[in-house]
């Protein structure tokens, strides 16, 4: 087979991977329960899958139907779009003490869109991933910024980090005389936009609530440390007596400020404790001890429907019981009572 049939067939397969992927990330990832305290990260991040999916909607059009939707307004303006998006989703999650979304920084984020439909043609590619770069090497310097809390989020990190790698090489091949290479430049570029849509999958898989666990670790990181009068040990003493004790991780209520207020803290002075001392943010650091409540009660109540299992040690849902549990345990919690009681 000639190797262009074997990028166009690639192309177009990963082209229609990227349309169901969108679909399934907006309907299992982008719920507002994921995104209670950075409902904008939501909504930008809901347009960033609209702006992907109608790229690749696009290059599947023009590379199997040879309808030339690349050359359309709507293309352009998706195009200039993914990587304000990109920012704006981003922004709150890595830089929470930056707002992103004030009308002065909006209008410079969105300038390039507006100015799109009057841009030569030849122009609009380079042009459009320049501007991509740019947003890239922000990324880069903010990830940069929180090297010392990395260690938490290596292998997500990792997968992202190949996204990262896969955004370069498209920028620089758009900037390169490959950008006038007609299809074999729009099957590279589809491809690319599959795989990084592939790996975000993997990481979701990995971590489903990555992004709300960023964003606490982002805060711990940047704020100045509040920790100064108080007693760390002791005072995790008394979190831990809390949580084994009075089992407050059971309430289905329990949130940042409730706990912080039980130990006479403030929500960032429990939140950069939890960081500084245990690596982990309050998402994550509840999830565990929940899991770990279940995990107990699956063994010691056979009888127990899984559900009621979930319900009891603190989760909401059916839904959010199964995610949490895959995500720590790495099966789920079925699986997990299966694989430890004893056979009869």
């Amino acid at each position: 087979m000639p190797e262009v049939d074997i990028f166009n067939s690639l192309a177009l397969m990963l082209s229609g991977y990227s349309l169901f992927s969108a679909l399934a990330i907006a309907l299992a990832h982008f719920r507002a329960e994921h995104y209670q305290e950075q409902p904008a990260s939501r909504y930008m991040g809901l347009l960033l899958l609209l702006a992907l999916g109608v790229l690749q909607l696009a290059h599947f059009a023009w590379l199997y139907l040879d309808l030339p939707w690349t050359a359309s307004l709507a293309y352009r303006l998706c195009l200039f779009a993914v990587a304000p998006l990109f920012f704006l989703f981003s922004q709150p999650l890595l830089r929470p003490q930056c707002p992103a979304l004030a009308r002065p920084a909006l209008l410079a984020h969105l300038a390039p869109l507006l100015a799109a439909p009057w841009l030569p043609r030849g122009l609009a590619l380079p042009l459009a991933f320049l501007i991509g770069a740019g947003y890239l090497l922000w990324l880069a310097h903010s990830l940069y910024g929180l090297r010392r809390e990395r260690a938490g989020f290596q292998r997500e990190l990792g997968l992202l980090g190949c996204v990262f790698l896969i955004a370069i090489g498209v920028a620089l091949l758009s900037l390169s005389g490959a950008a006038r290479g007609g299809k074999l430049f729009v099957n590279l570029y589809a491809i690319a936009i599959g795989l990084a849509f592939l790996l975000v999958q993997i990481t979701l898989g990995l971590r489903p609530r990555l992004p709300a666990e960023v964003r606490e670790t982002a805060q711990a990181a940047y704020a100045s440390s509040t920790l100064g009068s108080v007693d760390c040990e002791a005072m995790l003493a008394r979190l831990d007596s809390l949580m084994r004790e009075e089992r407050l991780y059971m309430d289905a209520e329990l949130n940042l400020q409730v706990l912080a207020g039980r130990l006479g803290l403030s929500g960032h002075q429990l939140s950069e404790l939890l960081n500084a001392r245990l690596g982990k943010g309050f998402s994550r650091y509840l999830r565990e001890l929940r899991v770990a409540a279940a995990q107990t009660m699956l063994c010691d109540e056979p009888s127990a429907s899984v559900l009621s299992v979930g319900l009891g040690v603190g989760f909401t849902s059916q839904s959010n019981f199964y995610e949490a549990f895959r995500d720590i345990a790495g099966m789920t919690p079925g699986q997990f009572r299966k694989l430890h009681l004893p056979a009869k």
